[in-house]
């Protein structure tokens, strides 16, 4: 594989970090990261959210090295320095969310080409949670399977979950699927939305870390979801929420003020996978992993303790 640009200096990761190019099936050209430690248990495979890159998971691969596990992730089409997927660099899209599948796939050959230890765990937050269900139904590879703030559900109001639909359905056969989501744009949210009233983390310090990344490296920030987005969402939401849960051993980590996915569809889940924890974080916000040490401690303790304990699959 080809290296990738990988911008070491505001991963804040363990010092080996490292990227490189892969093609998925269609031709879509994605980039892959990883970071590997001295005391290698296994791998911890990272599945990102919607807007998110492989950089902003350096202080996350650190915590997992020093728990004595490896990290691989990704920039799924269309953000990071994926390839970007409409003439407009900052709008959110993908043609099917069925596309994601084959980022998977490539990320599973990568983790093969570069001998990433085993056995391999599934770590998948928000957008990434939703892909990551779809691939652990389907098989993905993996001893176990945890999750941050999935999106199993988008959070909305009641009345206006008809429109949602409705909308971003009909401006698809207009041609028009590529135009952002009602209530969204092109600005990459960290840089407009003040630290008092952001939705993702309560850590001043990780809210800095996210804008000097922004500010840094511009060219990995991504603004709002185009209404064919929401839709492919929406669909393959509704369609997980029809199948059951895979026999694999489960833990999934929710904040108490999350506001960006569905809550309700994340208890339901849980409440009928037989071998699932669900851990509520006091006062946490949608991204659990980019809280205050004494937040993320306690959740990356026991996420690697059922690491350490997971069966073979």
């Amino acid at each position: 594989m080809e290296h990738a640009p990988f911008f070491a200096d505001v991963a804040d990761g363990p010092e080996n970090g490292a990227a490189w190019w892969l093609p998925a099936r269609d031709g879509v050209r994605l980039r892959v990261g990883a970071w590997r430690g001295t005391v290698e248990r296994g791998t911890v495979l990272l599945f990102p959210g919607r807007t998110e890159y492989i950089e902003k998971y350096g202080r996350t691969a650190r915590d997992f090295a020093q728990r004595g596990y490896a990290t691989l992730t990704l920039d799924w089409r269309g953000q990071g320095l994926s390839d970007r997927l409409t003439g407009d660099i900052m709008s959110g899209h993908v043609g099917l969310f069925s596309d994601y599948q084959q980022d998977v796939a490539a990320m599973i050959e990568a983790a093969e080409a570069l001998d990433m230890p085993k056995p391999w765990h599934l770590l998948a937050h928000s957008m990434g949670g939703c892909i990551g269900l779809r691939a652990v139904i389907d098989g993905l590879p993996v001893h176990s399977c945890a999750f941050s703030g999935p999106m199993w559900g988008i959070q909305m109001a009641k009345s206006l979950r008809p429109l949602a639909w409705s909308l971003s359905f009909g401006v698809r056969h207009v041609g028009l699927g590529h135009l952002y989501a009602p209530g969204t744009d092109p600005e990459n949210y960290v840089l407009t939305e003040p630290f008092e009233t952001n939705k993702l983390t309560g850590c001043p310090d990780m809210y800095q870390y996210m804008i000097d990344q922004a500010l840094a490296y511009p060219e990995l920030g991504l603004g709002g979801p185009s209404l064919q987005w929401l839709y492919e969402a929406l669909k393959e939401t509704r369609a997980l929420s029809l199948h059951p849960s895979p026999d694999l051993p489960c833990m999934t980590v929710l904040g108490t003020k999350e506001e960006i996915v569905c809550p309700r569809r994340i208890e339901q889940r849980i409440s009928k996978w037989p071998d699932a924890r669900l851990e509520l974080v006091p006062e946490g916000r949608h991204e659990v992993l980019m809280d205050s040490p004494g937040v993320r401690a306690p959740v990356f303790d026991i996420m690697c303790e059922m690491f350490d304990t997971s069966p073979p699959a």
